[in-house]
């Protein structure tokens, strides 16, 4: 997309529906028409850089595959921020290229801006990347998600055979649900090889900041972690950072081992193509969208990255045994008797938290043997 395309969608929309002929409360379809049509005009948008080696790359290989699908044509828009200019994005991708089908894939473009926008166009369907969509939204919003959690458990089991220090290290943005969930489940991962291992997190406060991402990286190598991950947007630093202070790297959204060589462990990895391709089918069908839309390993909403030459062979057993029971479905990463890292029974004895389990996506403790706080 070139400059003069993202300026007019963010900065031209006083004067925008006038100059579509389009109405904001009938949307870009006529009466009566349906959102199954053919031609299909589909909006991704980004909060960063398309080959960011993370987030939004693994959203953009998404879309990738949904151009070869015929009659479909995709916009795409990188680098919009959490703010008014995402709402401008979708308006002019609605009003402008006619678009009926958007992925406003950042967490925070949820509340308020797709929350505003989806009552305005209630012929257009906002499918947002995350958990925050519940019943009381507009029926014209879903939400769709991955069980990334067991990738980070699966991270974890590496971690736990590669470390010597037998602490680890979790780099993270925002302790959202999401990401919490990540560092408690590759601290338990971990844990499953060795109960006695710790994760130190430290929390960046950004989803993408290259300079508090090194930092937060070589503090933690600083205290002895021998294995890094991260929740950030773009792992590229994390990930160079780790390797070159000589620690083992377990990836995060996309195949980092290009980045990070022979001390690349594995990664949990988004695989977003099959997911959207699906879901502009059922549109193009003449269906809808389910509101709320999850899978895992088995639904192949998530991969593994291959596994490094310096995972061991009882590394790969451990592995492997342990994806066969992921993939088989029903696996609890939570299992009582479980406490936080305050000392507060989260899950009592007996008790477990399946992946399925929605209580999950609203968790706000970090587990016992994580070593950091989310306030």
């Amino acid at each position: 997309m070139n400059d003069f395309k993202v300026l007019s969608r963010r900065k031209f929309l006083g004067s925008s529906a006038a100059l579509a002929g389009v109405s904001a409360m009938g949307g870009v379809l006529g009466a009566g028409s349906a959102l199954a049509q053919t031609p299909l005009t589909v909006g991704f948008i980004y909060v960063g850089p398309k080959d960011d080696f993370g987030y939004n790359q693994a959203h953009a290989e998404g879309a990738a595959a949904v151009k070869a699908i015929p009659g479909v044509t995709v916009l795409e828009e990188e680098n919009v921020p959490e703010s008014i200019d995402v709402q401008n994005t979708m308006e002019s991708m609605i009003n402008f290229d006619g678009a009926t089908l958007i992925f406003p894939t950042s967490f925070g473009y949820f509340n308020p801006h797709i929350l505003e926008l989806a009552p305005k166009f209630p012929n257009v369907r906002f499918q947002h990347a995350g958990g925050l969509w519940t019943p009381e939204n507009p029926a014209n919003i879903g939400s769709y998600f991955g069980y990334i959690g067991m990738g980070q458990y699966l991270n974890g089991v590496a971690a736990g055979h590669a470390s010597v220090t037998k602490k680890i290290g979790f780099v993270a943005a925002k302790p959202i649900p999401q990401v919490v969930n990540n560092i408690n489940s590759f601290l338990l991962g971990a844990r499953s090889v060795d109960p006695s291992i710790t994760c130190q997190v430290i929390f960046t406060g950004e989803w993408s900041l290259a300079v508090k991402e090194a930092e937060a990286t070589n503090a933690l190598c600083d205290q002895g972690c021998d294995v890094i991950t991260c929740h950030v947007d773009g792992p590229k630093v994390v990930c160079e950072t780790a390797a070159g202070r000589g620690a083992f790297v377990c990836g995060y959204h996309a195949d980092q081992t290009a980045l990070a060589g022979d001390k690349y462990l594995t990664g949990a990895e988004w695989n977003w193509a099959g997911v959207y391709t699906g879901m502009i089918e059922t549109v193009q069908s003449g269906g809808t969208i389910d509101n709320f839309v999850r899978g895992g390993l088995a639904e192949n909403f998530i991969k593994m990255s291959p596994l490094g030459p310096a995972v061991s062979d009882a590394g790969r057993a451990q592995f492997e045994a342990t994806k066969a029971e992921i993939m088989a479905g029903g696996f609890a990463a939570y299992k009582g008797p479980l406490k936080d890292n305050t000392g507060a029974e989260v899950v009592p004895a007996g008790a477990a938290l399946v992946e399925t389990d929605v209580a999950i996506e609203s968790i706000g403790y970090l587990v016992e043997g994580v070593i950091g706080s989310t306030s």
